[in-house]
C-alpha cells in the first residue's frame, strides 16, 4: 500500500514538473507557434501584432495619400480581419484570433486606451479656448445641443427595432445623443494642421470650440456610464459624487503639487521632464484610471483628468509627449482600433431597412453638426463659406467616437448589430471631413489669422510701400530677405551672409554723401535698411507632439532656440527681424516657402545649406534630415533634399539664393568673392548682388568673364590654364523638364529672339560696370563698390576646370573666399555637362559617390566648385518669369 502512495505521488509530482517546465525545443520539437496556450500566450500575441501592424502601417499609407487619419486605416483592417472578411475564412478566427486570446490582447489595447487618452488630454491647452471665448462657447454649445435632440429622436426608432426592450429606453437615448454630439478633438487637430487651417481665423474657433465638445462630451458620457453601471437611482448618484469629487481632487490639490514638483526638479524651466517626474506622472495616471474605474465610471476617464493636470509651460507637455507617443500611438492604439473593427460584422446589416437606418444614422450625425455649428458661426459673424467650414470640421468623428461606440458595447447599451451601424457612421462622417471642407474652403478664400507671426509693428514707411512686383533695376539693392531656419546649424549661414549684406547696406549712405552726389551730377542713393523674415518649417507627423506644435505655434516662437538667437542677432545689429512658424507636411515646405515670400513681398528668398568643408555633395550635411527623416549621409536623404530644393527654385516667385556654407577661419576677418560670368539672367542676378555686397569697405570682389571656345581656336595668350585638356563642349542645351518633374538648371532657348536679348543683356551690363567711360552717370556709391570690383577674361575650352583651379589659388590676406554663380543660364547654348561629368568622375573616386540631382538643382558651376574646392558658396537664380508676373 506505502509502495503504491509513493509510486502514484511521483508520477503526480512528475507531471507537475512537466506541466511547468514544457519542452523548449519550440518548432524543433514539433510545437505549432500559433496554438494558443494560456502558459505561454506571448508567441500567438506577436503573431496577432505583426498581422495588425503590418495592415495597418499599408492601409495607413495608402489612405493617407487621399488625407485621412490613420484611425480609418485601423478600424478597416479590424473590419477586415473580423467575421466580415476574413472571419469566413475557415479555421481563420479559430486560428489566428481563437476566443481564448481575445483578453490578452483586450488588456494590451486598454492599456494603451489608458495612456492614449492621457496623451488626448495633453492636447487639451485650455489656453487656446479663452483666446475666442465667447465664439468657441457658442459654436461649441450648438454643435452639442442640436445633434443631441436630433439623436434622442433617432434612438427612439432604433430601440424599438433593435435593442432588447428588458434595457432602459433612457439610457439608450442618452447614449446616442452622447454619440451624435462628440466631436473627435486629437482627428480634428491633424485634420487643421495637415489643411493648414490653423493659420486661418476659422482654424483657430474651430480647434477652441473642439476643446470645449470634448470636454462636455466627456462629461456626458461619464455621466451616461455611471447611470448604466448604477443598480439604482441612489448608487448612480453616489457614482456621480464620488466622480465629481476625484475630478476636483486630480485638477486642484493634485495639479498644484505636480506642478511644484515639475518646478523644484527643474523639468518646468527647461520644458524637459526629468525621470523621476515621468515616472510619477505615470503613476498618477494609473491610479486615476483605476479609481475612476472602481467607482463605476471607467479607467479612461481618471487618465483623461490625469492628462489635464500636466503644465503646458516651455513646451513642458510636447516634450512629455514626445517621449510617450511612439509606443502608444504606433503599437498600442492600433490593436485597440483592430478589435472595433473584430467587434464590426458588417454582414448583420443584411437588409434594405437596416442599411436605411445606417445611412440615416450617419445623416443625422452629419446634419445636426453642421446645422448646429452653421448658425452659431453665423451669429459669430461668419460667412457663409467660413460657417460651413466650421459646420463641417466639427462634425468630424473619428477615434473618440469608437472610443464611445466601445464603450456602449462593454456596457450593453448597444448590441453587435447597432454597434456595426454606428461604426459605419463613424467611418464615413469621419472619411468626408477632409475632402469636403478642401472643396468648401479653399486656399484663395483663407485669410490668415497671423497668430503665428511674432514681428516688429510695420513702420511707416512699410505702410505707404506698394506691393514688390516685378524685377529691379541693377542699381535697386535688395532690401528686404526671407531666409528658410530649419536648424539651428543654419544660423551661422545666415547670420554671415546677413552681417555682408548689413554692412553693406550701412556704407551706402557713409559713402554716398548728398555733396559728392550733387558735385558729381550723380543721382542720390536712399539708404538701404535690410530687413530679415524667417521661416522655421517643422514637419507635420502623424505624431501627437507635431500636432501640439502647430497648435502652440505661438508660444513655441517664444522660446525656439534658433528663432531666440536669430531675434537677439538682429536687435543688437539693428536689423529688423520677424519670425514665423510653420508645421506642415513635408510635401507642403515649397508651396509654404512661396506663401511667406509673398505675404513678407521679399525680394530674394535665401535657403542655407551647412556643408563640411571636407564633404563632398553627396557627403554634406543635409540640413533637412530631421524634417524629412533620412541621413545626411545617404543617397535617399540627399536626393529628397535637392527636390525640395528645386521645387522651390521653380515655385519662388521671387529671386532664390542657395547659400552653401563651408565655415570660416578665426583668422579670416573679411570676404573675396569670385564670380564666373557666362551670361543670362541668373548671372546677371549674381553680378548685381555682387556690387551691393561690395558696397562694404571690407569686401573685395573678382567678376571673371569666361568664354568656352573649341580647344583649336584658343590661343595661349587668351587662355587662362592653356595646360587643361578639353573634356568635350558645345553638347545640346537641356531640355526644360527633367525627369522628375522639376526645371533643370540649364534650360533650352526659347526662340533666337529671347535670346538675343539676353545676350545683349549680358553685354549692356559688363559695359555698365566694367567699362565706366562717364557717360552713364552711376551712383556714388556703386562707384564706390566697383573700385573693389577686378574684371578679368577667360577664354578656355574647359571653364570648369579652369575655374575650380582659380578657386584654389585665390588667397587673399585676412579674407575667406566665396563664389556667387548663376545657378542656371537661360537662353544659353552651351553645355558644362559632359565636362562635369568628368569633374565628377575624378573627385568621386576619392571622396565618394555624387548625389545623380546634384547638377540639376545646384548647377554646373556649383556642383563643380562643391566638389573640388572648400569656398563658400551662393547660388542664385532671377525670378523665372512665368513665377514673376
Amino acid at each position: 500500500m506505502l509502495e503504491s502512495l509513493q509510486a502514484r505521488w511521483v508520477e503526480d509530482v512528475a507531471g507537475i514538473v512537466k506541466r511547468a517546465a514544457p519542452e523548449q525545443g519550440g518548432v524543433l520539437s514539433g510545437i505549432n507557434p500559433v496554438k494558443f496556450t494560456t502558459t505561454d500566450p506571448i508567441r500567438l500575441w506577436i503573431i496577432q501584432i505583426g498581422i495588425i501592424l503590418a495592415l495597418c502601417q499599408v492601409f495607413a499609407v495608402i489612405l493617407a495619400r487621399i488625407k485621412q487619419p490613420r484611425v480609418i486605416a485601423e478600424v478597416i483592417v479590424g473590419v477586415i480581419l473580423g467575421p466580415t472578411a476574413m472571419g469566413r475564412i475557415p479555421n481563420f478566427t479559430a486560428s489566428i484570433f481563437p476566443p481564448e486570446s481575445i483578453p490578452y490582447l483586450s488588456l494590451t489595447a486598454t492599456i494603451g486606451l489608458v495612456l492614449f487618452m492621457f496623451l488626448t488630454a495633453l492636447e487639451v491647452d485650455v489656453r487656446i479656448a479663452k483666446r475666442n471665448a465667447k465664439q468657441s462657447l457658442m459654436i461649441s454649445l450648438a454643435g452639442i445641443i442640436l445633434p443631441f435632440g436630433a439623436g434622442a429622436a433617432l434612438a427612439i426608432p432604433l430601440y424599438n427595432n433593435y435593442v432588447d426592450h428588458k434595457f432602459n429606453i433612457g439610457y439608450f437615448i442618452l447614449f446616442v445623443g452622447v454619440a451624435m454630439s462628440i466631436t473627435a478633438f486629437p482627428v480634428l487637430c491633424r485634420i487643421l494642421t495637415e489643411l493648414r487651417l490653423l493659420e486661418t481665423q476659422v482654424g483657430i474657433v474651430v480647434l477652441s470650440a473642439g476643446v470645449g465638445n470634448d470636454v462636455i462630451g466627456w462629461v456626458l458620457l461619464a455621466l451616461t456610464v455611471a447611470l448604466v453601471n448604477a443598480s439604482g437611482g441612489l448608487v448612480a448618484l453616489y457614482v456621480l459624487l464620488t466622480s465629481v469629487a476625484w475630478t476636483l481632487f486630480m485638477l486642484y490639490p493634485v495639479r498644484w503639487a505636480f506642478r511644484y514638483l515639475a518646478k523644484v526638479t527643474g523639468s518646468l524651466e527647461t520644458g524637459q521632464p526629468t525621470p523621476l517626474v515621468i515616472m510619477i506622472i505615470l503613476t498618477i495616471v494609473f491610479v486615476s484610471a483605476f479609481m475612476t474605474d472602481i467607482l463605476g465610471v471607467h479607467a479612461i476617464f481618471g487618465a483623461f483628468i490625469a492628462g489635464l493636470i500636466v503644465p503646458h509651460d516651455n513646451g513642458f507637455a510636447i516634450a512629455l509627449v514626445e517621449k510617450m507617443e511612439d509606443l502608444v500611438v504606433l503599437l498600442l492604439v492600433p490593436i485597440y482600433f483592430t478589435l472595433s473593427g473584430l467587434k464590426t460584422n458588417l454582414g448583420l446589416l443584411n437588409s434594405g431597412k437596416v442599411w436605411g437606418y445606417t445611412i440615416l444614422i450617419c445623416v443625422v450625425a452629419f446634419v445636426g453638426k453642421f446645422f448646429g455649428c452653421v448658425a452659431a458661426a453665423r451669429i459669430a459673424k461668419f460667412n457663409w463659406r467660413e460657417s460651413s467650414t466650421i459646420g463641417v470640421l466639427m462634425s468630424c468623428k473619428g477615434l473618440v467616437e469608437l472610443i464611445v461606440l466601445n464603450i456602449g458595447l462593454q456596457a450593453g447599451i448597444l448590441n453587435t448589430q447597432t454597434f456595426s451601424m454606428f461604426v459605419v457612421m463613424a467611418l464615413v462622417v469621419t472619411f468626408i471631413t477632409s475632402p469636403v471642407t478642401e472643396a468648401i474652403y479653399p486656399m484663395k478664400y483663407r485669410i490668415p489669422a497671423r497668430l503665428a507671426d511674432v514681428s516688429k509693428p510695420p513702420t511707416d514707411e512699410e505702410e505707404k510701400r506698394a506691393p514688390h512686383s516685378g524685377r529691379q533695376t541693377e542699381d535697386d539693392f535688395k532690401s528686404r530677405f526671407s531666409v528658410v531656419l530649419s536648424r539651428i546649424e543654419h544660423l551661422p549661414a545666415i547670420m554671415t551672409l546677413t552681417q555682408l549684406l548689413h554692412k553693406s547696406s550701412s556704407s551706402v549712405t557713409l559713402a554716398d554723401p548728398t555733396s559728392s552726389s550733387e558735385a558729381s551730377g550723380s543721382p542720390s542713393v536712399e539708404e538701404t535698411k535690410i530687413s530679415l523674415h524667417a521661416l522655421r518649417l517643422i514637419e507635420l507627423t502623424n505624431r501627437t507632439s507635431a500636432v501640439m506644435q502647430s497648435s502652440e505655434a505661438e508660444e513655441i516662437m517664444h522660446r525656439d532656440a534658433p528663432l531666440t538667437i536669430l531675434r537677439t542677432y538682429g536687435h543688437l545689429n539693428s536689423i529688423p527681424v520677424s519670425t514665423s512658424i510653420s508645421v506642415v507636411s513635408a510635401e507642403q515646405f515649397p508651396t509654404t516657402v512661396s506663401s511667406h515670400v509673398r505675404e513678407k513681398d521679399s525680394e530674394m528668398v535665401i535657403i542655407p545649406w551647412h556643408v563640411n568643408s571636407e564633404a563632398t555633395a553627396q557627403s554634406a550635411y543635409n540640413p533637412f534630415e530631421s524634417i524629412f527623416g533620412a541621413g545626411s549621409n545617404t543617397e535617399g536623404g540627399s536626393t529628397i533634399y535637392t527636390h525640395f530644393l528645386r521645387q522651390v527654385f521653380s515655385t519662388a516667385p521671387t529671386d532664390v539664393g542657395l547659400f552653401v556654407d563651408r565655415g570660416i577661419s578665426a583668422e579670416q576677418f573679411g570676404q573675396h568673392i569670385l564670380l564666373p560670368f557666362m551670361g543670362g539672367p541668373d548671372d546677371r542676378l549674381a553680378l548685381s548682388f555682387v556690387v551691393q555686397l561690395c558696397t562694404n569697405p571690407s569686401i573685395t570682389a573678382t567678376v571673371i568673364r569666361i568664354k568656352q571656345v573649341e580647344n583649336d581656336i584658343v590661343s595661349g595668350s587668351e587662355t587662362t590654364g592653356t595646360d587643361l585638356k578639353p573634356t568635350g563642349t558645345n553638347l545640346p542645351s537641356a531640355t526644360v523638364m527633367s525627369n522628375t518633374g522639376f526645371p533643370d538648371t540649364i534650360y533650352a532657348p526659347q526662340t533666337t529672339q529671347t535670346r538675343m536679348e539676353s545676350v545683349n543683356a549680358d553685354s549692356l551690363l559688363l559695359a555698365r560696370y566694367a567699362h565706366r567711360n562717364g557717360e552713364d552717370a552711376l551712383p556714388a556709391s556703386v562707384e564706390d563698390a566697383l573700385s573693389r570690383i577686378t574684371f578679368e577674361d577667360l577664354v578656355t575650352p574647359v571653364p570648369l576646370t579652369a575655374l575650380i583651379k582659380r578657386v584654389n589659388e585665390t588667397n587673399v590676406p585676412k579674407k575667406s573666399v566665396m563664389v556667387v554663380t548663376g545657378r542656371g543660364r537661360r537662353m544659353a547654348v552651351e553645355s558644362h555637362h559632359a565636362e562635369l561629368r568628368t569633374i565628377l568622375h575624378e573627385y568621386a573616386a576619392r571622396n565618394g559617390r555624387v548625389g545623380g540631382d546634384a547638377s540639376r538643382t545646384l548647377g554646373d558651376v556649383a556642383t563643380a566648385l562643391m566638389m573640388a574646392t572648400k569656398a563658400n558658396i551662393l547660388v542664385v537664380q532671377a525670378a523665372l518669369p512665368s513665377i514673376q508676373e
